[in-house]
């Protein structure tokens, strides 16, 4: 929330790339929402239950979320190519329209992504008993449950293509762009350009690693079948500890960051 109140009160900071960072920082309040709070309630609970219905929208909203992460840290790589590999047009590309349209594409289109599976979800047999061996109503669990009653080899196709097609396709995106960036970055011939422009690209990198290795080997091939409480660490992992790091990660590794936000939390 400090991030997000930094963009919006310092003007230095009304540009593409810390607006993304913004949005991206208050994704990160939606997503850990999501599953912590009903964490926290089941710590003090005896029952540790949660309805049916309930299950499925933390399903829904804890995917979404996650998809529009996938889809914003792309865009974010794709902010940061433009930048560094063509900066003459980068002030025409990249302007403060078309980079809120990136925006807005990557809230509607993570919320729609995930909805056929979790409609699938919603048909599957439940036949008991219904202990989900997680903090969250995951994908994994779930389809464990759904599969000890009767085969399901379509839906955990169908889950486990989409989930593959978005974190690969987005990861090799990515991936591809900060290479393209990095081999343009050495190029540079002033020395505090090159240690600047590799400051931020270092940032980014590190928060998409720590979000994309968790992932993968919980979601590639849901409902497979991991070594006994991997799929509670790796998703603890990239649902808590990763949101956890994330603004500090940026704001410790960008100078315009962390004189924006020793206003903002010295004005408190």
């Amino acid at each position: 929330m400090a991030i997000v109140c930094a963009v919006r009160w310092d003007h230095r900071l009304h540009t593409p790339m810390y607006i993304l960072l913004a949005n991206f920082s208050f994704l990160e309040i939606c997503y850990v929402n999501s599953d912590v709070p009903n964490m926290l309630v089941n710590f003090l609970s005896r029952t540790k239950s949660i309805s049916f219905t309930q299950c499925l929208f933390q399903l829904y909203f804890f995917f979404s979320l996650g998809t529009t992460e996938c889809l914003l840290l792309s865009i974010m790589a794709y902010d940061r190519f433009l930048a560094i590999c063509c900066p003459l047009s980068y002030p025409t590309i990249m302007t403060t329209k078309f980079c809120s349209s990136l925006v807005i594409f990557c809230w509607v289109y993570g919320f729609l992504w995930f909805l056929v599976p979790v409609i699938f979800v919603t048909q599957l047999p439940f036949c008991g008993p219904n202990v989900i061996d997680d903090f969250l109503c995951d994908l994994g669990p779930l389809l464990a449950l759904a599969s000890a009653c009767v085969p399901i080899p379509g839906t955990v196709l169908l889950c486990g293509t989409m989930s593959s097609l978005l974190i690969f396709a987005t990861f090799f995106y990515i991936i591809v762009s900060y290479t393209l960036v990095l081999r343009a970055v050495i190029q540079v011939p002033s020395a505090a350009g090159r240690k600047k422009a590799f400051s931020t690209c270092s940032s980014h990198l590190a928060v998409v690693f720590l979000f994309y290795g968790s992932v993968m080997i919980t979601y590639v091939s849901p409902g497979a079948g991991q070594a006994e409480g991997m799929q509670k660490f790796t998703t603890l992992f990239y649902s808590v500890l990763t949101p956890f790091f994330n603004p500090m990660i940026y704001s410790l590794w960008n100078k315009e960051m962390k004189d924006a936000l020793k206003k903002v939390l010295g004005g408190f």
